[in-house]
């Protein structure tokens, strides 16, 4: 009898020390991943080197990765990423030719404030407005869907259609372009600027200007003195006539 009691006591005591016991860590689930990282999903890709050293330039990288983390914008963003080849093609001297500022406005350009799949793509409304602004406004770009489920981006300077994202899971779309999208406020073809007006006064020969000279016939008209001494020696000579036929 006692033996069985001390087999339940020792029974007892083991149950209490394995419910005691810490259990094994907890496992990440299978697919989990961290927060959204834009320079991440570039050097992934393999082929955007340029973009990612523009992006670090110009700190954009930083500032969206932190927006995207602190949830700045609850409608996501979406970035379009052109190529190291999309960069090789621009006319030399491009990107130098630009200052820091315009290099940020260039960067920002790539980025929309709102989250794009594919399909949404299809429902945007033109023009859809970038990150960057300028003295006139944001910078926007027209997009338009086509026929067979391509994207056509525009920037009035450029176009470009869009078939390959890198990354399209909310908040952060990354889409493959082999085009720098060149903003229309920094590249576009300038205005002319206005003609002057020309001069309604007609030159004469010489150079001079009807509008210097004097009434027609001027030229050739006597002076006032010379015609009234030439009429008081009409007078006189009249006079004296009439007096030698007296005598």
């Amino acid at each position: 009898m006692a033996r069985s009691v001390a087999v339940v006591v020792l029974l007892a005591m083991a149950a209490v020390a394995a419910a005691q016991a810490p259990g094994p860590a907890a496992t990440p689930a299978a697919g989990a991943t961290g927060p959204p990282n834009v320079t991440a999903v570039l050097e992934k890709g393999g082929q955007y080197t340029t973009f990612i050293r523009l992006m670090k330039e110009t700190q954009q990288d930083t500032q969206l990765n932190s927006q995207l983390n602190n949830s700045f914008n609850g409608n996501g963003y979406t970035v379009f990423a052109p190529t190291d080849n999309a960069f090789n093609n621009l006319k030399p001297g491009t990107l130098n030719s630009l200052t820091q500022q315009q290099q940020v406005a260039l960067v920002q350009g790539h980025v929309l404030p709102q989250f794009y799949s594919m399909d949404s793509f299809q429902t945007a409304s033109n023009p859809v407005r970038t990150q960057a602004s300028g003295t006139d406004g944001p910078y926007t770009l027209n997009i338009t869907s086509t026929t067979n489920n391509n994207v056509n981006v525009s920037t009035g300077v450029v176009e470009v259609t869009v078939t390959n994202a890198l990354s399209a899971v909310k908040p952060l779309a990354v889409y493959s372009v082999d085009k720098v999208l060149l903003p229309f406020e920094l590249f576009g073809v300038k205005a002319p600027a206005a003609a002057p007006t020309a001069s309604t006064a007609k030159p004469k020969k010489g150079g001079s200007t009807e509008a210097a000279s004097g009434p027609a016939g001027a030229e050739d008209a006597e002076p006032t003195g010379a015609a009234s001494a030439r009429a008081v020696g009409w007078g006189v000579a009249g006079l004296a006539a009439v007096v030698g036929c007296l005598l």
